[in-house]
């Protein structure tokens, strides 16, 4: 069984096709990272997955249970079990990084404070911030909130993390330790799908790659195979242009 299955998914913004009849399929512990040019629908799909927007035609499930099904009628049910994360941190300034990630476990989904802070604790631990539970979000670098706003969508323990570009807003430097943390999320098993410009990023960490146009999927592949030998004109060229920028 698949964990997310999108058939058909089509999206129009008033009279503008932003998604055209996208099929994605994603297993349990796969990586698949989506890459094109901006407006190609990449954010869009993560949004339309979470139901952060409406879409037009097609279906999306979770777990082979459509996600417009009575039992995620409660938005909360399917954010739970697939959490996303997006290039702004969107942390609370007037919380601690304890109270920003212990938030939604505690008042959306029952968790007891003691239970939601151990949890948290230990999170900060895996990610190396174990010092930073009673620091506020302008204590931090952009790198650090970035990784606290992984670490509350990890809070709730998600079956699947989708990830929007989120290392766009950060500084050259910072960008390694995040890609590090999705890297070692990834060799634990997580299932994700991830936006990305970074690819060499993609390349490394992905199980597949998927390059949107217009969007549509246009070639999919192991990213292997995908960045050395691409096959449709458009990959081609959006490819060459990457190479040429000295990113990949």
């Amino acid at each position: 069984m698949y964990r997310v299955r999108i058939d058909n998914l089509t999206k129009y913004y008033g009279n503008t096709l932003v998604l055209d009849a996208v099929n994605l399929a994603v297993k349990e512990h796969e990586v698949v990272c989506l890459i094109g040019a901006s407006g190609s629908g990449k954010s869009t799909l993560l949004r339309c997955v979470n139901k952060l927007v409406p879409f037009d035609h097609g279906t999306i499930e979770l777990d082979g249970v459509s996600i417009e099904d009575e039992k995620f009628k409660n938005s909360n049910e399917l954010h739970k079990r697939v959490g996303i994360v997006f290039q702004a941190f969107n942390l609370f300034p007037h919380m601690n990084v304890l109270d920003n990630i212990t938030l939604a476990p505690r008042k959306v989904h029952g968790v007891s404070r003691r239970e939601s802070e151990k949890h948290a604790h230990e999170l900060l631990q895996l990610f190396g911030m174990p010092e930073f539970a009673t620091s506020y979000p302008e204590q931090l670098s952009g790198g650090q909130q970035q990784r606290v706003a992984i670490i509350r969508t990890m809070a709730t323990n998600p079956h699947v993390l989708m990830l929007d570009e989120i290392t766009a807003a950060l500084d050259p430097e910072l960008i390694g330790g995040v890609l590090k943390i999705i890297k070692d999320l990834a060799e634990q098993g997580m299932t994700m799908i991830i936006v990305t410009h970074e690819m060499g990023f993609a390349r490394e960490v992905a199980d597949r790659v998927c390059f949107l146009e217009g969007g549509r999927i246009l070639e999919e592949g192991p990213p292997q195979k995908l960045f050395s030998t691409p096959t449709h004109p458009r990959t081609q060229q959006f490819l060459q242009r990457i190479i040429e920028a000295g990113r990949l």
